[in-house]
């Protein structure tokens, strides 16, 4: 159980629900990394209690299958939102009551704030004195209409690390709201918007999120290990892609933690007995010098870690994934979105679909497996063009994660959408998710068409991602990496008073 201390304050951070709302035992079985960085910002600044609430976490939870979400999970989905007495609800209120808390903050995706809107009526109602916060993606996005929502007393817009210790340092104090920057919020009827908080420049100065996770995280005992292996090394995406609302929240300039920071993070999770690491960073390293660096430095300290990472298509080249395979990349994520030229060319993606299968070709070249983003559904979407993508995700030949065209209200695709009588005014965000079998935002298919194709899709997904299907995806140089390393560990029990070392043997009998 969570750090709690007797007459401290307490702050607590909830993930509301999504993917339970699907089904019981679908779940969110990581650390929320968001609130992993807010919770060890406080603990290190502020004498206050903090529990970490992921309330889309159920232990031993089932994996996802598309047709299931678009399906039945979505009924269920919608009955759960509508339902004010279903018992996730009071379930996880009942879990952020226990901890008797003086603030909530509730971290919101578009498609995630009805829920956290569902969380912060029951919190209300349990707590009445408890000060309610909203932060995230969504509230970076969409701004003070959150506020219309009386169950919400503040908003924080953005980055959050340095504007929550601010905003906690003033609610103890009784002090003027106001002069928090990067907050809006209610007073006497009237909504107010405070000065916009810089970006951290230095990410160096944060603390590992993941290194607070047992003192605060409710539930932290039944999370499996891989739940604690997420880092980040930037924030921040130079590309300017058509419907990605990164850069309302980080902007398009790239902040790096130095190469020695990350490092740092990452022996901290080796020693905790983690051996493979995601980075969830919108596009690895972005510069090929910081990406040489910090493979260079992976590879000098971190030599048993595996790890993957997305990477842009246009940073694939050999030398880069030669790099990264030699520091312990194992599977790089693609952002193909569509296998149509017109299609990307509109999306603002800046490669050709010829472009990103060399660049999974160049990728399982080096030994790394390949999982590529597709998406359906743009406005421009023909069915022509959804022909060119399904071929494109049989050519990519790896794990394939699929969408459906979503725009977010605050994005430039919303906008487009809204201007084009794609949107209506009474457009629900909670009813379109990248796996909603209401989405359809194009100008040239018809709805019933449209479901009728991107069933077929969702089939094809599914059965390429099956288990029994995975087993394909190992190429060939890794199967005989493999064999060597067997070859090589028997090499060493029979001739242990060798002086040759038998990994060095494996590493140069491997395929180039």
């Amino acid at each position: 159980m969570p750090d709690v201390v007797a007459n401290r304050k307490t702050l607590v951070l909830v993930d509301p629900p999504y993917y339970r709302l699907y089904k019981p035992t679908y779940s969110l079985s990581r650390y929320p990394l968001s609130l992993g960085y807010l919770a060890a910002q406080v603990r290190r600044r502020m004498d206050w209690n903090v529990v970490v609430y992921n309330a889309d976490f159920v232990p031993r939870s089932e994996p996802y299958q598309i047709r299931y979400l678009s399906g039945p999970g979505f009924a269920s989905y919608l009955a759960n939102l509508a339902d004010v007495s279903a018992p996730i609800w009071p379930q996880a209120a009942a879990v952020i009551s226990s901890y008797r808390p003086d603030v909530v903050g509730i971290s919101c995706k578009s498609q995630t704030f009805a829920s956290g809107l569902m969380i912060a009526r029951h919190v209300r109602a349990a707590n009445p004195a408890a000060t309610i916060i909203v932060g995230g993606p969504h509230a970076a996005m969409v701004g003070k209409e959150i506020l219309k929502h009386e169950e919400i007393d503040i908003l924080i817009r953005g980055e959050g690390e340095a504007t929550l210790i601010d905003l906690l340092a003033a609610i103890q104090a009784g002090g003027d709201l106001a002069a928090v920057a990067g907050i809006i919020f209610r007073r006497d009827g009237r909504i107010i918007e405070t000065a916009a908080r810089p970006l951290l420049e230095d990410l160096d100065i944060l603390p590992y999120p993941h290194e607070s996770a047992a003192a605060s995280l409710h539930d932290y005992a039944l999370y499996p290990r891989e739940a604690f292996s997420h880092v980040f090394a930037t924030r921040g995406c130079p590309y300017n892609c058509f419907f990605c609302g990164s850069r309302n929240i980080w902007s398009r300039r790239v902040r790096h933690r130095s190469p020695a920071n990350v490092v740092g993070e990452l022996e901290g999770r080796m020693a905790a007995g983690i051996r493979r690491v995601h980075f969830d960073d919108d596009t690895f390293g972005v510069r090929p010098d910081y990406i040489a660096e910090l493979c260079g430095l992976i590879a000098q300290r971190c030599g048993d870690l595996e790890w993957s990472c997305e990477l842009h298509v246009n940073l694939v080249n050999e030398e880069t994934i030669g790099r990264m395979a030699r520091a312990g990349c194992r599977s790089i994520q693609l952002g193909v979105e569509s296998g149509n030229n017109e299609i990307l060319a509109q999306i603002r993606k800046g490669f050709t679909i010829d472009r990103a299968i060399a660049a999974a070709d160049t990728i399982r070249r080096h030994g790394i497996g390949v999982q590529a983003f597709f998406m359906v559904g743009f406005p421009q979407e023909t069915e022509a063009t959804l022909t060119d993508t399904v071929a494109a995700m049989r050519q990519i030949r790896g794990l394939l994660s699929y969408s459906i065209f979503t725009p977010y209200p605050g994005t430039e695709a919303f906008e487009y959408c809204r201007s084009r009588g794609l949107i209506g005014e009474d457009f629900d965000p909670a009813r379109f998710n990248h796996q909603s079998p209401e989405n359809c935002f194009c100008e040239h298919i018809e709805p019933v068409r449209f479901r009728a194709l991107v069933a077929r899709i969702e089939a094809m997904v599914d059965r390429n991602n099956a288990p029994g299907v995975l087993s394909r995806l190992f190429t060939i140089r890794q199967a005989v990496r493999n064999a060597w390393r067997n070859v090589a560990k028997k090499f060493q029990i029979a001739n242990s008073k060798s002086q040759t070392n038998p990994k060095d043997q494996c590493a140069s009998l491997t395929l180039r």
